[in-house]
């Protein structure tokens, strides 16, 4: 039998970084990086052939973003959505690149449901830490084709990037999407009530704000698109962020290492300011508050299924940090705290989020 290029895809990926694993054991001399070299080789090589592997585009695949990325191929069922980096595999968009707001990266693909009825709707977002990615790494995603075989409609957006936009205008280009897509919903065959969030690191830190934070729906305005509801009725966040109000992080995963930054200021940047004591300014503390899902989480919010793909322990580089499973744990207590139902998955057979989304959205709107 002939293997698809995506098999074979997969299959160098994994002996690039999978196959490295028991080197760790026998080969004695390590880096300064505290890796041993073989294994720093196979990363380079496999960072040759999947640049897309690099989450925080810093030009180094860490051992953690290779196994994160590995895990994104494997479907639904393995907890981490099989987000395709090819995007040349997978059912074709009903719709393509449709603007949904001003900017040239405000796109989105949209597939309609086979359904007799207005069916549910699942928008996916990428990940590429606000820096990076593309809408058309979901298409061949083993999400994506489930939600379609069963009958739900899809859509993946983008969205501004950090130079063009903070993140708090970010965050809201994909709030626009989702109203933009309930606006169409007589036209597209999409039951309004019933929209679930589906990302990836960046994508899934953004569908937990968009499941959390109060509607930004004006039902008054001028704008149709913006009288609709920016809420989703659930959400599954693999590899997520807890929060964007940054400087919350280190009260659960700890500083990051300055190396682990691009730039002293990042973390400022991050929302487009000068200076800390601009973003400790009462303007400042506003933006962080909206960032917040933390803050956001209350009763009523949509259930969510987070995906975990880290380990345990003192965060050891930029990836292991900015997808900590504390990230998770924290959005759990905090879950748990309002009532709103929260499953936290390691890739567990039983835990499969595509079943927890059709269990979510097959409800009565």
């Amino acid at each position: 039998m002939r293997s698809s290029p995506r098999l074979l895809a997969r299959a160098s990926l994994f002996a690039a970084l999978v196959a490295s694993a028991p080197l760790t054991a026998q080969d004695s001399t390590p880096r300064p990086q505290g890796r041993p070299p073989a294994i720093e080789a196979r990363l380079r090589d496999a960072l040759e052939r999947f640049p897309q592997a690099d989450a925080n585009k810093d030009g180094t695949l860490t051992m953690e973003e290779g196994l994160a990325f590995l895990a994104l191929r494997k479907g639904p069922r393995s907890g981490t959505g099989d987000a395709n980096p090819a995007g040349a595999e997978g059912p074709a968009p009903t719709l393509s690149d449709i603007a949904y707001g001003p900017h040239d990266r405000n796109r989105l693909d949209f597939w309609r449901a086979k359904a007799d009825g207005p069916a549910p709707l699942v928008v996916f977002i990428h990940g590429g830490g606000f820096v990076g990615g593309d809408k058309s790494k979901w298409r061949g995603s083993g999400a994506l084709r489930s939600m379609l075989d069963a009958g739900l409609a899809c859509a993946a957006i983008n969205y501004r990037f950090r130079d063009a936009a903070p993140i708090q205008d970010i965050l809201r280009d994909s709030a626009r999407a989702v109203q933009f897509l309930r606006s169409k919903a007589p036209e597209w065959n999409i039951d309004k009530g019933r929209v679930a969030g589906w990302g990836g690191s960046a994508g899934a830190g953004t569908s937990l704000w968009l499941a959390t934070r109060d509607d930004l729906a004006r039902p008054d305005g001028d704008d149709p698109v913006l009288r609709e509801s920016s809420r989703l009725q659930a959400a599954v966040l693999q590899a997520t962020q807890a929060t964007y109000n940054l400087p919350r992080w280190e009260s659960f995963v700890g500083p990051p290492k300055p190396e682990w930054l691009n730039g002293p200021n990042e973390l400022i940047e991050f929302y487009h300011m000068k200076s800390r004591e601009e973003l400790d300014s009462p303007r400042g503390r506003a933006i962080l508050d909206d960032c917040d899902m933390l803050r956001w989480i209350g009763p009523g919010d949509a259930p969510v299924f987070i995906m975990v793909n880290q380990p345990d322990g003192e965060p050891k580089s930029r990836g292991h940090w900015l997808h900590h499973p504390k990230h998770a744990e924290e959005i759990k207590k905090a879950c748990d705290a309002a009532g709103v139902p929260c499953t936290i998955s390691r890739g567990d057979a039983d835990q499969d989020p595509a079943k927890f989304l059709l269990e979510c959205l097959n409800r009565k709107s």
